[in-house]
This record gives C-alpha cells, sequence and structure tokens, in this order.
C-alpha cells in the first residue's frame, strides 16, 4: 500500500525529558492506526510533530511521498492533515458554518457570501449524514458534545483532510453518541481517508483500527495487527505489567447514611431524590445533557437550588456556596479538572493545601512546616508522582492531577467524594489508581459518588446505579440487578425512565 505518512527516526526533546526516542511511524492510505500508550509515552508529542506544533531535533517525515523539511500548522493543513482533539477547538458563540470554514470563508471582492457558505457547510454535514441534523445556523455552543464532534470532522473535511487524527475523540460521549461517531469513522476509511486513533479506550481499538503502534516513554514497544492481538497483550505492552480488571471490593463495609438528597431542583434538576451511605460507591449514569452534572454542582453549592433539601448525617444542611460544602464535609472532583480543579500554575503543596490555609494560619500567615508536612503526607498517601512538592501541577500527568484533587479534599477532611469523569483522559494505568483510590476511600469511611458516561466502569466498581434522564433520576439499579442494556434502555427511553422514577419514588 502507499504510505500516507512516513516519519522515520523522530527524537525530541524538552528539558530533563526525552520525548520522543527515535520512533517511526508509518500510516498507509485508507489505513485506521491505533496510537496507544500510558500518559507520558508520547503520543501527544509525536502527533504535534506531524501537524507542526512541534519541530523535532532529529528524524525525517513524509506525507504522501514528499519529504517535509520544516513542518508547520499551515503546511501541515496544506497537506491534508488535520487534528480533531478531546477539547474541541471550536468558537461557541459562532455559527456551525462560521466554525466549519473559519479561515476559508468564501468571498467576492472582499464581501463574505454567506449563502455560499450555508450552502458549502450544509453539503459537507450531508456527507456525514448530519444535514437533517444540525442547522448551519445554529450556534455552535447550543449544540451537544456529540454534535460539536462532528462539526469539528466537518471542518476538517473542508480543508480536503487525507489524514485525520482523532486524540480521545469519545471522552464525552454517550454509548448511543458513540455508535453515531463510529458510523461517521468508518464512513471516513471507506472514502480513503487515512487516520490515527488516540484512545485509552482499548475495547474501540479493536472495533475501528486495522493496526495499533504502542509507545512507553518515548520509544516504540512494538506494532500489532489488531486481528492478532487482544487487550491484554497490549496493557502489558503499555505498562509493562499485568492490570488487575477485576476492580469491585466485596470486603467494603457499608454503614449508615451518610447523605440524603430530597427533591432537588434548579434550572436543569426537576426532583432528584437519593441517599449514599459511608463505605458506598453509587454511580451516576446518563446521556449527554441528562443533568449529571448539574446534579454534582447543585450538590456543592456551585449552581444555585430553588427548591429541596440536604441532610448530612441525618441534620439538613443548607449548601449555597463550595465554601460552605467544604465546610460541611464535601468533596467536588470536577468534570473539567484543569479549569475548575486546580490551580495548574501553583505548585502541588499549594494545590493540596488550598482549602485548610484558614485551619493552618493566623493573622494572614501561613503555618509553613505545617503546609509542608500535610503536602508530603498525601503526595506519600496518594503515591502522587511528582519530582517534589514544590512541582509545578500543570508538569503532572492527568492522573496525578486526578490525585492531587483527591488529596485536596482529604486534607479538608472530606467524607463524600462527588467524582464526575475521573478517568476521562487518562491512561490504563492511572485508571486502576483511581478506582483502587475509591475503593480504599470508601473502605476508609467516605461515601463516594462517581459520575461516567463509561458504563462498564461503573458496572465494574459500583454498589448501586442511578439513571438520569431530563434532569430526573429516573432509576436506582442494585448491584446484582447490573446490565448494560438495562442501564442504557432506562437512560434512553421515555417510557422506561418514566417507568424507572415511578419505582424509584416508590422505593423512597
Amino acid at each position: 500500500m502507499d504510505l500516507a505518512v512516513e516519519m522515520r527516526r523522530i527524537t525530541k526533546t524538552f528539558p530533563g525529558v526525552v520525548a520522543l526516542d527515535k520512533v517511526d511511524f508509518l500510516l498507509n492510505r485508507g489505513e485506521v492506526k491505533a496510537l496507544v500508550g500510558e500518559n507520558g509515552a508520547g503520543k501527544s508529542t509525536l502527533i504535534k510533530i506531524l501537524t507542526g506544533a512541534y519541530l523535532p531535533d532529529s528524524g525525517e517525515i513524509y506525507v504522501f511521498g514528499q519529504k517535509i523539511h520544516k513542518m508547520t500548522p499551515v503546511l501541515s493543513e496544506k497537506l491534508g492533515i488535520s487534528a480533531v482533539y478531546q477539547n474541541l477547538l471550536l468558537a461557541n458563540h459562532m455559527t456551525v458554518a462560521e466554525n466549519i470554514l473559519l479561515g476559508i470563508e468564501p468571498a467576492r471582492l472582499g464581501v463574505l457570501s454567506k449563502r455560499t457558505m450555508m450552502k458549502r457547510a450544509r453539503e459537507i454535514l450531508e456527507r456525514i449524514g448530519y444535514a437533517d441534523v444540525i442547522d448551519p445556523n445554529q450556534k455552535v455552543g447550543d449544540l451537544s458534545a456529540a454534535q460539536q464532534g462532528m462539526v469539528a470532522i466537518a471542518r476538517a473535511l473542508s480543508r480536503n483532510a487525507k489524514v485525520m487524527i482523532f486524540d480521545e475523540p469519545t471522552a464525552v460521549l454517550a454509548e448511543k453518541e458513540v455508535k453515531e461517531f463510529f458510523r461517521v469513522i468508518k464512513q471516513l476509511k471507506e472514502e480513503g481517508i487515512s487516520l490515527i486513533y488516540i484512545s485509552h479506550r482499548l475495547e474501540e481499538i479493536f472495533e475501528l483500527c486495522d493496526n495499533v503502534l504502542v509507545l512507553k516513554d518515548g520509544k516504540v514497544v512494538g506494532e500489532r495487527k489488531v486481528s492478532e492481538t487482544d487487550e491484554n497483550e497490549l496493557i502489558r505492552m503499555m505498562v509493562g505489567r499485568e492490570i488487575n480488571k477485576e476492580i469491585y471490593d466485596p470486603s467494603r463495609k457499608i454503614g449508615e447514611e451518610l447523605l440524603r438528597v430530597e427533591n432537588l431542583r434548579n434550572y436543569k434538576l426537576r426532583g432528584c431524590t437519593f441517599s449514599i451511605k459511608s463505605g458506598e460507591i453509587v454511580g451516576i449514569y446518563g446521556l449527554v445533557g441528562s443533568g449529571r452534572t448539574e446534579l454534582a454542582r447543585a450538590l456543592f453549592g456551585a449552581d444555585s437550588v430553588e427548591e429541596g433539601r440536604i441532610y448530612l448525617y441525618g441534620k439538613e444542611v443548607k449548601i449555597k456556596t463550595p465554601r460552605r460544602a467544604i465546610k460541611v464535609g464535601l468533596g467536588l472532583l470536577p468534570e473539567d479538572r484543569r479549569r475548575e480543579g486546580l490551580a495548574l500554575k501553583l505548585s502541588v503543596k499549594h494545590n493540596i493545601n488550598l482549602p485548610i490555609y484558614p485551619k493552618i494560619g493566623k493573622i494572614g500567615f501561613v503555618n509553613l512546616p505545617k503546609e509542608k508536612k500535610n503536602a508530603e503526607r498525601f503526595v506519600e498517601v496518594l503515591s502522587i508522582k511528582t519530582p517534589s512538592i514544590n512541582q509545578i501541577v500543570a508538569n503532572l500527568s492527568g492522573g496525578n492531577q486526578q490525585k492531587v484533587v483527591v488529596a485536596k479534599w482529604l486534607a479538608s477532611k472530606s467524607k463524600v467524594f462527588i467524582m464526575d469523569e475521573p478517568t476521562n483522559g487518562i491512561d490504563v494505568g492511572a485508571k486502576q489508581e483511581i478506582y483502587q483510590l475509591m475503593n480504599n476511600l470508601a473502605r476508609e469511611g467516605a461515601g463516594v459518588i462517581f459520575i461516567s458516561s463509561y458504563m462498564p466502569e461503573l458496572i465494574g466498581i459500583c454498589d448501586r446505579i442511578l439513571v438520569m434522564k431530563d434532569g430526573m433520576i429516573v432509576a436506582d439499579v442494585p448491584r446484582d440487578e447490573f446490565s448494560e442494556e438495562k442501564i442504557l434502555s432506562l437512560a434512553i427511553k421515555s417510557d422506561g425512565a418514566r417507568r424507572g422514577a415511578e419505582e424509584w419514588v416508590t422505593k423512597s
């Protein structure tokens, strides 16, 4: 087969780190190749070199047989290389058509032709089967996450993309949306477009990809045909060890009720009622827009509540601000940890101590020995991989950033942990550490609310799963009744939702 991309002996170093060490990467025309590895393996660096964001220290790059002496973002796009990232780079305040044709707007004599723009945008959306689903006049900010992903694909196609890179594209999609996304990916392959697919969800690789290249510590560990390998082999190659897939801990003892929520309502929530006991891990599942994140924010005082009551240890508490939530013992790991859960420019030490500075300081002065001791303690307890407690948090891997957020709430002595998509964008080894951390917290008497759009992990670790739809908790499914089909049905079907809600009200 003809090569679409040929990268030979690519080396890239940063101060104190060899990000890529003589890496070879080949992509055939019409091939779907997976690129996998733990966080820090070098995947993102390799992609950034291919798209011109970074220059390699050494090595050669060929695109469709043409040697590229200096790749730049402009040249990369001109060659037909386009990337769709997990954090979609879209202008939410602009229309779909404006996003698709941004930078290549049709104009005549310097005057923008909106009619032509709408026509072209509609033609591209039709190509991927979305002309009747997405209106080119809609604001991108009004679309679902799945629809925004399709706009990003349409934008790449508007530039005649011949090589498309997908970096964790399904991280925020629900199961139904993932299937629709897969349909589009398979269609692109049939059209002869070469695809690079990066994902920590290995089952996606086996469904979509032809071959898989494994990176570890900046080096190629090996390449396999997808049809000739399995998840266990890929995991061994990625992390250098076996991963225990049994993540449920039956030794956890479920105790007394910690938290009870009754009839919580606001602009999104419609009478949510549930409870959680000490030692319990309760999952929350729902499609994008079902109200999962809004429920977490309302509990934590980040969103206002119009009606409803919250009880901790049997006593009613008023939580109108995050400060109050922290004081009564709630901790939130937000979905967007980088923007909402961490102060990225501050150190590990400062992030861990943020909620408790009022307790370890007097008249504006921080007790520095306490600050240092506290940070060192939780770095050790949670096995946070960092050169020192003075390391800037932005420089840590995704999994270790999540641990810093957990450390912050452990330091403030939280008893209920609300975790919103805590394993998004982290590698398989780090996921296992997060699961183990949840089990440890529950084993020590905390309650864990685990929000995820990835059903296998909820089924793997939870004692119960609450299903949400349209701002309501429509079902409370116990562990012995877990099945992906049942839970998805409750989340999708309106009749199933009504029935589940009635059953839940009856139980309550």
